[in-house]
């Protein structure tokens, strides 16, 4: 009886401690393969982090790395999306610039109040996100064509279609050496928590509601579930009932939906339009964040605070002498160190569940070798 009931603690116990060993391992192997080689290049790596603690903590830091977290956290979630059913939904970047750009322009040419504006800005940006992922899904379910090369491809599109359109005459308009849209009403703008000394983007009620959709809905729906079978093994879930061409479109459709959303934090809390100098480059970096978060809702958010951490104290570092290239290789060495120590733990977590199996296998084998001793 005693035996029953430790079983399902210590099995608990083992599961917090695999949960715990890979995020430990991964902070221990960063840490010290920086240091190496900032040891290495000659710098003092203590200093390093000692001048990133101190300037990573003052108060306008951190409202800038939540702010700066926001759009990465939703960019990693779109990627997150396809990850789970093992498509790599590589043109986040070109769909979130495709969405801000004609999102931009519609929010531009509105006559409306802010309250009315501002959701037909989201919608928008969301239908043309999802549409410019769902041509990567459709060719992928019907046709079989990879979708890191559709997405890859439609990057380059989209970034042809938004030169064409971002000119003097068409759907822009010039102002000194910027090229932009017309310019949204600041009535339109999404609102802001009064922080100090700088306000927190209201658009980060935006990201923490699609968290909690991307958990709800792949975690406890039947569509989560099945975008997860699929993810695992296609034959089994096609035999089980699920239709993989229909599931594979609908992911890429909602991850293109978030990744519409990518660029509003920008849009409707900074720039007010889209223009030549519209940040680019936030898909790739949704990558890095969703392995790094390990495509968990709390996990990425970590993960974005943490990049953003990293760019903010970058810039200190190189007052205090340091390469700029050295947050670059910290951020390239976090992310491989959590790939690589997660990967150690599930297999010897592995070894370990097959060890005890076969231990209780050799013991219930004695015990009915012993059963069948005739007295």
């Amino acid at each position: 009886m005693t035996t029953l009931l430790s079983r399902p603690a210590r099995l608990d116990r083992e599961k917090l401690v695999l949960a715990l060993a890979a995020p430990l391992l991964a902070i221990v192997t960063a840490l010290a393969i920086t240091s190496a080689v900032m040891g290495i290049t000659g710098d003092n790596p203590f200093r390093a982090f000692e001048v990133m603690a101190d300037y990573g903590s003052k108060s306008d830091s951190q409202v800038w790395i939540i702010n700066k977290s926001i759009p990465y956290y939703l960019s990693a979630v779109a990627v997150a999306i396809g990850f789970r059913m093992n498509l790599f939904n590589i043109g986040v970047d070109g769909q979130y610039r495709v969405a801000a750009f004609f999102a931009a322009v519609v929010g531009g040419a509105l006559s409306l109040p802010g309250v009315v504006r501002i959701p037909v800005i989201l919608l928008v940006a969301m239908v043309c996100g999802g549409i410019w992922a769902g041509i990567a899904g459709y060719l992928k379910a019907t046709r079989g064509v990879s979708e890191v090369i559709t997405t890859i491809m439609l990057n380059f599109i989209g970034g042809s279609l938004i030169a064409y359109f971002l000119q003097e005459g068409r759907l822009a308009e010039r102002d000194e050496n910027i090229i932009h849209t017309t310019d949204i009403p600041e009535s339109s703008f999404f609102f802001e928590f009064p922080t100090t000394p700088d306000p927190v983007y209201g658009t980060i009620v935006i990201a923490v509601a699609v968290g909690v959709l991307y958990w709800f809905v792949l975690g406890r729906t039947r569509f989560g579930f099945d975008l997860r079978a699929v993810g695992r093994s296609e034959p089994a879930a096609e035999a089980s009932g699920v239709s993989v061409r229909r599931t594979v479109v609908t992911a890429m459709l909602l991850s293109g939906a978030v990744a519409g959303l990518v660029g509003m934090p920008t849009l409707l809390n900074e720039s007010g339009n889209y223009g030549n100098d519209f940040p680019e480059g936030i898909g790739f970096t949704g990558i890095a964040i969703a392995l790094l978060g390990r495509n968990h809702p709390i996990g990425m958010a970590l993960a974005a605070l943490l990049w953003g951490f990293l760019e903010r104290t970058g810039t200190q570092l190189e007052f205090e002498g340091y390469d700029q290239e050295i947050v670059g290789v910290m951020q390239g060495i976090i992310v491989l160190s959590v790939v690589v120590a997660y990967e150690i733990v599930r297999r010897w977590g592995i070894r370990r569940q097959q060890r005890r199996v076969g231990e209780q296998l050799a013991a219930q084998s004695r015990t009915n070798d012993a059963a069948e001793v005739p007295a």
